[in-house]
């Protein structure tokens, strides 16, 4: 299950060497899917203006520089 997460704990999961990414662009539709050992634990959705942010659960313990 996804729940909404800040932007900052995004850029963290996603800048840390030991995750990979994935970004995926559909016309107006970007998907950037973070991994870590092919499991998935945070995505980021923009559509047009509208950018959201989730993490799946557990996502807290990859964490390293949010407190």
């Amino acid at each position: 299950m996804m729940k909404l997460i800040m932007k900052t704990e995004f850029d963290d999961l996603r800048l840390n060497e030991n995750h990979q990414y994935v970004v995926d662009n559909n016309g107006d539709k970007q998907v950037v899917k973070i991994y870590f050992n092919d499991q998935l634990i945070a995505k980021k959705i923009q559509l047009k203006k509208s950018t959201r942010y989730f993490g799946a659960q557990g996502y807290k313990k990859h964490l390293v520089n949010v407190k």
